[in-house]
């Protein structure tokens, strides 16, 4: 079998790689010269663990190859999944479907033979009519299948995602479109893995609300947090006494300075815009977003409450700059907006981050000092923040992190610490939703 995905970047190079460990032939096709250039080269633009090792051994093997040449690629496929980039379109929040489209005008005009087409990229529900529209205006004389096939990829775990998902969801409206997909999936079906099948507008719309549901989650806990922290509780027991009650679960109810990456910003914004337009609000998500711009906002005001209300002239080093750990990803990464208003109070900030500074330094205030490893970044400095929980922050014993530093003030918004362990040590630490160890001074 033999399938082609237009696009290489993260959705599309990834579910092409795994596609190809199944045993399809797959055409990954990338339009950015620069890009195409290093994944022939068996260079990837992304971080993502596994990921090079996948890609090299199929690429080896024959049945992984990239190209910049979609009519090459587009006529002897079964298949052709299209995962460009739906960003969210500036100014109103909408899901831009530029690429999408474009993408897709090219593919009809380079088949020779009906081929199933189908989306990866996340959409708007809708977006499958207008391509089955696109397609018929483009090439009336080839009867083309559609169909939905949206990715529930976690950035850090996206291999074993893809190839032990929770479910995989295809929405699609012909028998020859469910025949093609089955066997692309098989090796799924062999681990009983649970294959969901319903109508386009359905998939597209599951996509969508997944993602709102686990923001909210990250939201709630976010927001009992700051609560705990009022009263004198501790948020880790609250979540693990509501999470282990099977109705709620135990997943994203880890506090912190709110919910980045390429996923849950875009996709709650481009679901509120959906219902808005439909005539059906989503008041709840219409909160999750405004709550959650507000707590990345105001995350820097923790860090300046603790050093007393000023941080000017102070050194702050900070741990972690991507949205989460295992991912080089900084779009709309909490470490942004903290950041940027520490070094706007004066503040200079030397900052450290196993793999995403190449990516930080354009978003980020020229100022801010880029250092070797996590001892190098707290160096001398006044104050310490944890903006993301890469497990070698972790090991660093308090002692050595405390010599280290100049100052003891600590501000861990990933709450990664053992806050016995920092006060014995002398540091005057600072969690989040720890009522009863949210400021704990030597």
């Amino acid at each position: 079998m033999r399938i082609a995905m237009i696009g290489g970047g993260y959705v599309g190079l990834v579910s092409g790689a795994c596609f190809a460990e199944f045993g399809v032939d797959v055409i990954v096709v990338e339009a950015d010269p620069a890009k195409l250039a290093a994944l022939q080269a068996g260079r990837m633009p992304i971080f993502e663990p596994g990921l090079e090792k996948l890609v090299a051994e199929n690429v080896a093997a024959g049945r992984l190859a990239f190209t910049g040449d979609l009519a090459a690629a587009v006529p002897e496929s079964e298949a052709v999944f299209i995962a460009v980039g739906t960003p969210a379109r500036r100014g109103d929040g909408h899901a831009d479907l530029t690429y999408v489209y474009a993408a897709v005008e090219q593919v009809a005009l380079a088949a020779t033979q009906g081929a199933v087409i189908v989306t990866k990229s996340t959409v708007p529900v809708g977006t499958g009519r207008r391509i089955s529209e696109i397609l018929r205006r483009v090439r009336p004389d080839l009867e083309f299948d559609v169909a939905s096939n949206p990715e529930f990829l976690r950035e850090g775990n996206a291999i074993g995602d893809f190839m032990r998902p929770d479910r995989v969801v295809i929405g699609c409206e012909s028998l020859r479109a469910q025949e093609v997909l089955r066997r692309l999936y098989r090796p799924l079906y062999l681990i009983e893995a649970p294959i969901v099948f319903t109508g386009i507008e359905t998939a597209e719309l599951i996509k969508y609300a997944a993602n709102a549901f686990l923001a909210m989650k990250v939201t709630f806990i976010n927001e009992m947090a700051d609560l705990c922290e009022r009263v004198g509780a501790d948020v880790h027991d609250v979540a693990r006494g509501i999470g282990l009650d099977g109705r709620i679960g135990r997943k994203f109810l880890h506090p912190g300075p709110g919910f980045g990456g390429s996923c849950f910003p875009k996709d709650t914004l481009a679901l509120m815009r959906i219902a808005q337009d439909a005539g059906a609000p989503t008041r709840l998500v219409e909160t999750v977003v405004s709550v959650n711009d507000a707590r990345k906002a105001g995350m820097a005001k923790r860090v300046i409450a603790a050093c007393g209300g000023s941080v000017d002239g102070l050194t702050i080093a900070v741990f972690g700059l991507t949205f989460k750990p295992e991912t080089d990803d900084m779009r709309d990464a909490p470490s942004i907006p903290i950041v940027a208003r520490l070094v706007e109070e004066g503040a200079s900030v030397r900052a450290f981050d196993p793999e995403g500074m190449d990516q930080a330094r354009p978003l980020l205030p020229p100022e801010v000092v880029y250092c070797r490893n996590a001892l190098d970044a707290a160096q001398g400095a006044d104050v310490l923040v944890v903006i993301t929980e890469w497990n070698e922050f972790r090991a660093i014993s308090p002692s050595r992190l405390k010599s280290t530093m100049r100052g003891s003030v600590l501000v861990d918004l990933r709450n990664i610490y053992d806050p016995v362990a920092m006060r014995q040590t002398g540091f005057s630490y600072h969690a989040v939703g720890r009522g009863m160890l949210a400021e704990i001074a030597p």
